[in-house]
């Protein structure tokens, strides 16, 4: 019975020593596949001309080279793309590509589907359906038109990133690593809903920038909104955010959903301002895009601009984030959701 390759693409640097000694080359060998991996834009193991052919055809009896394209891509009229990927068994992930005067920001997934259960969120109403492996992740920036250009990552597109650490811890070092893309941590911001062990663990073994999804500083309204609120309450995600060193180039950020009559009061300044009282961060307001079958909507901009002065007037500073790619599915999940109904239809 025939089986899949495993793909090359998504190996650090150490795997691929371990390929080489394991098929009887060189160790030298794994940088030079490194470098067609993640510095040239090649896409098969054939391409790879400064390997032997011998060398060439070893590596292809048990492995692929890995990327994966886009299967379709939609265009804002800001400018904003929304690509999608096919993973595993017709399963659809979404990547969105922000261009914003010089720089170029990619929004990469994590997950298909995610498990969490966030009310506002379009991805939870899917259900958990997989994890994405490092290649999967990277891949999401090197198989997009702009992959040359790309100036910094976030990851907060499908799913919640400390529930697949090890994949994103990996991909980060792809990321960063002279051996791979050889980008700046400090261009890479990972978000993620609060859960504690993992994100005391990517504090330590990386340098990226951290933000927390927080919503409301209300324990019982947290719950409603984010059922992680029960297992880790957002005042244990900030009390161990404290121990820790923001003051320099690393940066912690609040991402704050605006949702109307609900979260937008001066009590939730105040909370807010007692809560986050000591740490240097900033909190990123957004508007609030609309998902099917939730009751929330966004207030209006005179209210999203009043509770951004508050909170400044607080000492806390405060962005209110420009809403992009509106007329594509803007929220996230939305156009990966449409796809699969599609294919199931």
């Amino acid at each position: 019975m025939e089986t899949s390759k495993e793909p090359l693409f998504g190996k650090t640097l150490k795997e691929l020593i371990q390929i080489t000694v394991d098929l009887g080359l060189p160790k030298f060998t794994a940088g030079q596949i490194a470098d067609w991996l993640y510095k040239k834009q090649i896409n098969s193991i054939e391409e790879m001309s400064n390997l032997s052919k011998k060398t060439r055809e070893l590596l292809a009896e048990k492995y692929d080279f890995g990327t994966n394209p886009t299967v379709k891509v939609q265009v804002s009229a800001d400018g904003t793309k929304k690509y999608l990927f096919v993973t595993g068994k017709r399963q659809f992930i979404e990547t969105a590509m922000i261009p914003d005067d010089d720089r170029v920001t990619v929004c990469v997934s994590s997950q298909v589907g995610c498990k969490m259960g966030c009310l506002f969120c379009m991805t939870a109403k899917q259900g958990f359906q997989g994890q994405l492996s490092a290649g999967e992740i990277v891949n999401q920036i090197r198989s997009i038109e702009e992959a040359e250009t790309v100036s910094n990552i976030v990851y907060m597109g499908m799913g919640e990133p400390f529930d697949n650490l090890d994949e994103v811890l990996k991909s980060i070092e792809i990321l960063t690593s002279d051996w791979g893309f050889a980008m700046s941590p400090r261009r890479i911001t990972v978000s993620s809903i609060g859960i504690v062990p993992s994100m005391i663990r990517f504090l330590n073994e990386s340098e990226a920038h951290l933000a927390i999804s927080l919503h409301t500083p209300f324990d019982e309204q947290r719950k409603s909104l984010m059922p992680v609120q029960i297992a880790y309450p957002i005042a244990e995600v900030v009390d161990e955010i404290r121990k820790w060193d923001f003051s320099g180039q690393r940066r912690v950020s609040f991402e704050y959903i605006l949702f109307k009559g609900l979260n937008d009061t001066l009590i939730h300044v105040k909370e807010l301002a007692r809560l986050l009282n000591g740490i240097k961060c900033r909190i990123n307001l957004i508007r609030f895009h609309p998902v099917p079958g939730t009751p929330l909507v966004s207030p209006d901009e005179e209210t999203i601009t009043r509770f951004k002065n508050q909170l400044n007037d607080k000492g806390i500073f405060t962005t209110v984030r420009a809403s992009r790619g509106q007329d594509i599915y803007a929220a996230c999940g939305l156009l990966s959701t449409k796809e699969q109904n599609q294919d199931k239809g």
